[in-house]
């Protein structure tokens, strides 16, 4: 999730082509005019687990350059994105933002130049 300060930073094309050139799909995308948050869902391998290090520690004076965070975020309470620790609180999140059949299905032609 692009948090508010990102959005309003006009951060969200890049922080959605890190994720592109990852290879994730993004199989969601929802903007929240009550609070500005821009809602994702992600699939790919490992997504959780490699999504965690693109993003860097939550704290952005922690965070690695070349990371989200470390390269985007000024402070802890503005570090423009949230990602899932887990699988199981991905679903569980997603479900959150997202209402049955909203998510799209779809395979990238990248694909076979990513997996083999």
């Amino acid at each position: 999730m692009i948090k508010p300060d990102g959005v309003q930073r006009g951060l969200v094309g890049e922080i959605i082509s890190r994720f592109e050139k990852k290879g994730f799909l993004l199989k969601g995308l929802k903007l929240y005019q009550c609070s500005k948050d821009l809602a994702q869902a992600w699939e790919g391998d490992g997504v959780v687990a490699s999504a965690r290090k693109l993003i860097g520690a939550t704290n952005p004076l922690q965070a690695e350059p070349g990371t989200i965070r470390g390269d985007l975020a000024v402070r802890t309470g503005r570090n423009v994105v949230h990602g899932s620790d887990s699988p199981d609180n991905g679903k569980r999140e997603i479900s959150l933002w997202f209402k049955e059949g909203e998510l799209c299905q779809w395979e990238s032609v990248q694909i076979p130049w990513l997996v083999e």
